[in-house]
């Protein structure tokens, strides 16, 4: 089929607003609601779930919220929806979601994709060695979760037995409007460049108003966002897309916004490796098409792997944490010297009943001097990590129980008592043939015929580096500016690891963003943050740069005890680092920005 479809995007991660769908909704000619919900943090919590109450294990308010409020209106408008709220229960989240079609009188078909679980499964892969840190797979009776990343092709399966609403596992986020365009325009397994340029168009849309607004460096432009407008990808047959959004929305839709969130929590831009494609982002140009209108096109494509990233998760000892405020004079070593005591007394503890030092700690303290003067306000979070939850529990007494003894200045916001320790989750990741990964769909309990297209598995080809052109500043005169001046930044995370998106707002700055931000500057600029080495890629098509660095989040996720454990403000602080600009060219660069 031709012409063109409409996408929405209405969901970025379990607990999110349920606002979306029904802006969403007054979209004229939409064709398909495209929900993402899940991270490697939030299948191990499902999986705890469903260790509970075996008709748990899904996202529960796609059916209690998203969907049950608005069935009415998807039957009506005929919209398709597709959605990997199944969790680590996919049927279970297609039971219920039937009962609430059933009692609404409504006849929507849903059908489920399953055996990206991997959790029974695991004594098959005990050789399996973690892909980052070669590290052997934990013991099976700590797994919480196993769970492959698969792609769109069973969801095109479950479109075309008749399916209105298609419920998976862990699939692939953006394989979810992947579908989408194979179904709708008939793309095949081997159209590369577009299965690339369906894929970016489902990256865009996977984290909703992240595209429209959200998170943007110039937040203030997005306006009133208590009425910002979820993504919507208007894709045509050749691969091409516009990013818009509901009319009478609040947000903005802009190149820059727009290539914030393309650069968002990826590698190698001109390697990013799918279940169904091998994406290249390099040359991808983003261009204004009117108001709150950007057209997104050049993606291209290399055939996949044939390899499937499993992301398992384990339970891995006990850790808690807590926050006071300290202010008045030198409030940043009062709090440190409390945080101390309570370590201190904690630790002596332990000791003298023969158990085991924490494994790990972390004392953490922001803020500083409002004004000019020596008054301070400060805020202290303290952490620890062990295998026994009673000692990380005994760290939460003392903290809390020391505060008669403490420096002047404590305080803190009461009521809501004393955190206890929660189980650590921590992220182990592996890959596999695909062809160990048999996938199954089934259209209202009925099995769909379903013949995998299992690519042999094949080595990435090495991708040559690119660099914007040398700078040479010999005979020029040079100004210091702050990055974001230059630029727009956004940072996320994938694991251990922190990637920081960079956009010149200018593109004759970017060859000296480049030069300045080296790794040896970032090593500087985050010091102990990063452990492992920066990786740069510098994408021509938008004048940008991804910037990836590894071991950089202290574990990442719920494994980390640092306050930011997935690179959320890393963005932030890269921008206020100071770059070296030629004087003049700020003047003169008007021609060409973003």
């Amino acid at each position: 089929m031709g012409g063109t479809i409409r996408i929405g995007g209405a969901s970025g991660f379990w607990g999110e607003t349920a606002l979306s769908v029904p802006q969403l909704l007054t979209v004229e000619g939409l064709d398909f609601l495209v929900f993402d919900y899940l991270a490697e943090i939030t299948m191990s919590i499902l999986a705890r779930a469903r260790m509970k109450d075996a008709s748990l294990g899904y996202a529960t308010d796609f059916v209690s919220e998203a969907m049950a409020r608005n069935l009415p209106d998807i039957a009506a408008k005929g919209v398709k929806v597709l959605s990997n709220a199944g969790g680590v229960n996919p049927a279970a989240c297609a039971a219920a979601l039937r009962e609430k079609i059933a009692a609404q009188g409504l006849s929507l078909r849903v059908a489920v994709v399953e055996g990206d679980d991997l959790l029974l499964r695991a004594g098959e892969f005990g050789d399996a060695t973690e892909m980052f840190t070669g590290d052997p797979l934990p013991p099976q009776d700590k797994l919480a979760s196993m769970n492959a990343y698969i792609g769109a092709a069973p969801i095109v399966a479950a479109l075309q037995a008749g399916a209105d609403i298609v419920i998976t596992g862990r699939c692939v986020d953006s394989a979810l409007t992947l579908a989408a365009a194979m179904y709708h325009f008939g793309w095949k397994t081997e159209d590369h460049d577009l299965l690339s340029a369906g894929s970016l168009a489902g990256h865009l849309l996977e984290c909703g108003p992240q595209s429209t607004g959200g998170n943007f460096t110039d937040w203030e432009e997005a306006g009133d966002i208590a009425n910002i407008g979820y993504p919507v990808a208007e894709m045509a047959a050749d691969g091409t897309f516009i990013l818009t959004k509901p009319p009478g929305t609040t947000g903005i839709v802009s190149p820059p916004a727009a290539i914030e969130q393309m650069l968002y929590e990826i590698g190698d831009p001109r390697a990013y490796i799918l279940p169904d494609v091998v994406c290249d982002f390099a040359d991808v140009t983003v261009a204004q098409d009117g108001p709150d209108r950007v057209r997104v096109a050049g993606a291209k494509g290399r055939p996949p792997t044939g390899l499937l990233k499993v992301s398992a998760t384990s339970m891995n000892g006990y850790r808690a944490g807590y926050v006071f405020h300290f202010n008045g004079t030198d409030a940043r070593t009062k709090a440190t010297s409390y945080a101390q005591v309570a370590l201190d007394r904690a630790r002596a503890t332990l000791t003298r009943t023969g158990v085991a030092d924490y494994s790990e700690t972390c004392v953490e303290t922001f803020g500083g001097r409002p004004g000019d003067g020596p008054y301070e306000e400060i805020t202290l979070k303290a952490a620890v990590r062990h295998d026994d939850a009673r000692a990380v529990g005994l760290f939460l007494k003392e903290f809390i129980g020391a505060a008669l003894a403490t420096p002047p200045g404590l305080h803190g916001f009461t009521g809501a008592g004393r955190p206890k320790p929660s189980p650590v989750v921590a992220l182990f990741s592996f890959l596999v043939s695909a062809s160990v990964v048999p996938l199954t769909v089934t259209l209202e309990e009925t099995p769909v015929a379903y013949t995998p297209c299992t690519p042999s598995v094949r080595d990435l080809s090495q991708v040559d580096a690119i660099t914007p052109p040398p700078t040479d500043a010999q005979g020029i005169e040079l100004t210091t500016r702050r990055l974001e001046e230059l630029a727009f930044a956004r940072s996320g995370d994938k694991g251990d690891k922190a990637n920081i998106g960079v956009i010149a707002r200018h593109a004759a700055y970017m060859p000296w963003i480049w030069a300045s931000l080296t790794p040896q500057a970032l090593a500087d600029a985050f010091g102990d943050l990063v452990q492992g080495p920066v990786d740069r890629f510098y994408l021509p098509g938008t004048q940008s740069m991804n910037l990836l660095m590894h071991a950089a989040l202290g574990g990442g996720g719920v494994a980390s005890l640092r306050n930011d454990a997935q690179a959320k403000a890393y963005a932030q602080r890269l921008l206020a680092q100071p770059v070296q600009i030629p004087a003049g060219l700020i003047v003169n660069s008007e021609e060409g920005g973003l």
